[in-house]
């Protein structure tokens, strides 16, 4: 098979991300040992996630957030009165599903 012409099409396509697997994959040899299902499979879930992670990205730099946060950085010894438990349930999301309201009151920032 010519690899050449193939990352070409995928290119031209705009799919980096199964360009990207297609040479990965072939380069390490597990090609010979997947089935057609399997590497399809696997190649399209590198073109999902290239794109999410793209989506992503530009989505934090519109956003120009001035900290990077995360919530596993939070640190509940603070005394701020955070409860570790709803906090990760809030962090979960299953309240966005579920339709419900979410009103966060009080200082964002402990006084100096």
């Amino acid at each position: 098979m010519l690899t050449h012409p193939t990352l070409d099409q995928l290119d031209l396509l705009g799919l980096a991300g199964m360009a990207s697997a297609f040479t990965e994959i072939e380069a390490s040899g597990e090609a010979a040992a997947m089935s057609h299902a399997e590497w399809l499979g696997l190649l399209l879930d590198r073109e999902i996630t290239h794109r999410y992670d793209r989506k992503l990205l530009r989505r934090l730099r519109y956003a120009r957030l001035r900290h990077q946060a995360a919530i596993e950085d939070v640190d509940y010894r603070a005394a701020r009165g955070l409860d570790r438990g709803l906090f990760q349930k809030l962090a979960e999301g299953s309240w966005i599903d579920a339709h419900d309201n979410l009103i966060i009151t009080g200082p964002t920032e402990p006084a100096s």
